[in-house]
């Protein structure tokens, strides 16, 4: 049994077979998804999407690729949806600095008011970090939050253990399962079960056996493989575990 900690099932790209995904899935061994949306204006479908289907369960929040989408009345909006509709946490929200067109200064004002509502509401957070790890923990400290996860990890291991000391999970995906991840699979071997989450992140991050075409949760397998080659530990050990870390962060029924 596993939970795909992190995918955007209700993607445009998964719009014409999206039951048929979902069936993979299961077959494969998928119980739950956790569902992160990006932007205000996807959220209704977010919603839909997660009445839809069971065990799919909806985050909210503003991601950072979308900073020029973002409005400050969407935080406002945010705090009202998360109000109303209870999701398990905040997000995908946090920080980009890979891409030079993004305005790094709103990021950071957009990702702490995230970090304090998910504070306010007492929900974990789905974090985005990429080549911004250490501003993340900074703000992390600095609002005193204390659990979520870092989706797609790939800071160094003194970065990681930071996190984790923060209350913060790691995930990985379909990254891990090319050789060329040096770095990524290192972590793997050397970071605690207890505070590692495994994903897809569908329709994006194929791994090396579904190179170059739309991903999928049922994928996750993959995943799994990559972490019983490396850490040399049973399969039914780390999907056991990998779920119930997901099942703890997310406070899932």
């Amino acid at each position: 049994m596993l939970i795909d900690s992190h995918v955007h099932f209700d993607d445009t790209r998964f719009d014409k077979d999206r039951d048929a995904v979902y069936q993979r899935a299961k077959q494969a061994g998928v119980i739950a998804m956790i569902m992160p949306a990006i932007t205000a204006e996807s959220w209704p479908k977010t919603k839909q999407c997660s009445a839809q289907y069971e065990n799919v369960f909806p985050a909210y929040g503003l991601h950072p690729y979308f900073i020029d989408q973002h409005q400050p009345e969407h935080l406002d909006q945010l705090r009202l949806w998360i109000n109303k509709e209870q999701p398990v946490a905040v997000g995908e929200c946090g920080l980009d600095y890979f891409l030079s067109e993004l305005d790094q200064e709103k990021q950071k004002i957009f990702f702490q008011a995230q970090l304090e509502i998910a504070k306010e509401f007492d929900l974990p957070l789905i974090i985005h970090a990429r080549s911004a790890v250490e501003d993340v923990i900074h703000l992390i400290k600095k609002t005193g939050h204390n659990k979520g996860m870092i989706h797609s990890y790939n800071g160094s291991l003194q970065q990681a253990k930071q996190l984790i000391d923060l209350g913060y999970y790691l995930s990985f995906g379909g990254a891990v399962t090319y050789a060329r991840a040096k770095k990524l699979r290192s972590l793997i071997k050397e970071l605690p079960l207890d505070s590692l989450l495994i994903e897809t992140d569908a329709p994006d991050q194929p791994d090396i056996v579904h190179k170059d075409q739309r991903n999928e949760p049922g994928f996750i397998t993959e995943v799994l493989a990559t972490f019983v080659e490396l850490r040399s530990e049973s399969k039914e050990k780390i999907a056991q575990k990998t779920m119930l870390n997901t099942v703890q962060l997310f406070n899932l029924s």
